[in-house]
């Protein structure tokens, strides 16, 4: 036992540096809530490139590592500034192939939740009565249809996702690394479970996991890395522990609205910090950042 706990805990640059690596499939999976920046910021501080990218509802974070040259891929279901408008980086790299070319792979929710679970169960494809009344299929030649054998209803399938890495932010974990997430989960799970390799940054590390509300346990033996990580998610949120920061996301549009004042940004508070809790003083110094309970 002791021996799982000292080889599933260590710190977020080992983690990242061990576990991702240039050309992989990465999701950094977190609906709304429990979006893991910590990680995907050290994965710009550690130069990761030709990275595809996978995630339901890519927002600041993906902006940041798409604007940073990160990506050359990305499968995902709606982007934006939730409540704000566009990612202006994931904009500027379709528009003006800005720093360079954005492959896009556009999925609905539905989509993106059955290409996960149908990685996560070993299957080719996902199946979902979807994309009806769209365009969507026009626009993506990785949407197909199948008849179904028993009803002779036409399908939608989507091809199964099976990232290289999942990384997600979670409340709690145990010593040996099982961990707990709770509140809006979105697809998490099956992240993980489609994954080849899972790394998992927490709020605290705990002697045991308790029941919490929604709750999903995932076992040790699918994580290969626990991270130590608090304020890990900001300025997303995580369930009891600290709220949105709603004033940093309507900062970011005009952040990155500019490309100049984007990588002024990121050098500033990404680039020149040596990890994610002297990025989060300097910006708490500076004003730029707030924290709520």
């Amino acid at each position: 036992m002791d021996d799982l706990a000292t080889n599933c805990w260590m710190s977020l640059p080992e983690a990242m540096r061990r576990f991702v690596h240039d050309g992989d499939c990465v999701a950094l999976e977190g609906f709304t809530h429990l979006i893991p920046f910590a990680a995907g910021q050290e994965l710009i501080r550690q130069g990761r490139c030709d990275l595809h990218l996978v995630r339901m509802t890519p927002d600041l974070i993906y902006d940041q590592m798409i604007g940073m040259g990160c990506a050359r891929r990305l499968s995902f279901s709606w982007g934006g500034n939730p409540g704000v408008g566009s990612l202006h980086r994931l904009r500027d790299a379709i528009e003006h192939d800005w720093p360079h070319p954005l492959e896009l792979d556009e999925h609905s929710h539905a989509g993106m939740a059955a290409a996960y679970t149908a990685g996560a169960s070993g299957l080719p494809f996902g199946l979902l009565r979807g994309y009806q009344g769209c365009d969507l299929p026009q626009h993506n030649s990785r949407i197909a249809s199948v008849q179904c054998p028993y009803t002779g209803e036409r399908l939608a399938c989507v091809p199964a996702l099976r990232p290289d890495v999942t990384i997600l932010h979670a409340q709690c974990a145990d010593a040996l690394g099982n961990v707990s997430l709770s509140g809006i989960t979105g697809a998490q799970r099956e992240a993980a479970m489609a994954a080849k390799r899972v790394v998992v940054t927490v709020e605290q590390r705990v002697a045991q996991l308790t029941p919490a509300m929604n709750q999903i346990v995932l076992p040790h033996w699918i994580i290969d890395a626990v991270v130590l990580c608090p304020l890990g998610a900001w300025p997303s949120y995580a369930l009891g522990h600290y709220a949105r920061d709603n004033a940093f996301y309507l900062n970011w549009d005009a952040i990155a609205r500019d490309r100049e004042s984007f990588l002024h940004w990121m050098q500033r508070y990404v680039l020149d910090c040596n990890d994610h809790a002297e990025m989060l003083r300097r910006l708490f110094a500076s004003g730029a950042a707030e924290l709520t309970s």
